[in-house]
């Protein structure tokens, strides 16, 4: 059997910090807390001694800095980065304040980036290239884990890719689907914290 887990970064915002839309063009380091939720996970990893047949990043700095704690507490080299791990373009609402982004495109918008993964006026995300980036993934033969680190926003199209509606995957938490004999990925719990 294959799993796969889908991690979120860790905090790129301390608690104080006001709430703004950040995307592929901000590349910003974990803070302290973020620092503390990657080592979580490593640990987790760690201690759940999993056969790891990948580790994947997405290229932006937070997930690249996940993926060391990860790799730092099971021993497992990063395998490389994926582009399609990256986070979407926010465009002109990149940076923005929430209250901001939710002005300009409207609750209805917003609904339908959260429920089902349409993109406001705006965004670059191109989810039919992730959605397939997604499916080419989850069609690879292999046994073991395959850990990837990644963003919200990009981690909704696993679901998407699978026929699910997307769900958020808080910063620090993981998603883990399981492939089956018959090739058939399930999902087997989503925005878990270690």
């Amino acid at each position: 059997m294959r799993r796969l887990f889908i991690i979120r970064h860790g905090n790129t915002f301390a608690s104080s910090a006001d709430a703004c839309r950040i995307g592929s063009r901000t590349d910003i380091p974990l803070v302290e807390s973020g620092h503390a939720q990657a080592q979580c996970l490593g640990t987790w990893f760690a201690q759940q001694a999993l056969p790891i047949h990948h580790l994947f990043s997405s290229p932006l700095v937070r997930a690249r800095q996940t993926a060391a704690a990860i790799t730092d507490a099971t021993g497992h080299d990063l395998d490389g980065t994926r582009d399609w791990l990256g986070e979407i373009d926010h465009g002109p609402d990149e940076g923005r304040p929430e209250a901001d982004v939710l002005a300009r495109i409207g609750a209805q918008a917003l609904a339908d980036w959260e429920e089902r993964g349409i993109a406001p006026d705006g965004w670059i995300v191109d989810a039919e290239a992730r959605i397939a980036a997604w499916r080419a993934f989850f069609a690879q033969a292999g046994e073991g884990a395959d850990l990837l680190v990644t963003s919200n926003g990009a981690a909704r199209f696993a679901l998407l890719a699978l026929g699910l509606p997307p769900r958020k995957l808080r910063t620090g938490a993981f998603g883990e689907l399981a492939t089956g004999p018959d090739g058939a990925v399930t999902l087997v719990r989503w925005d878990e914290r270690p």
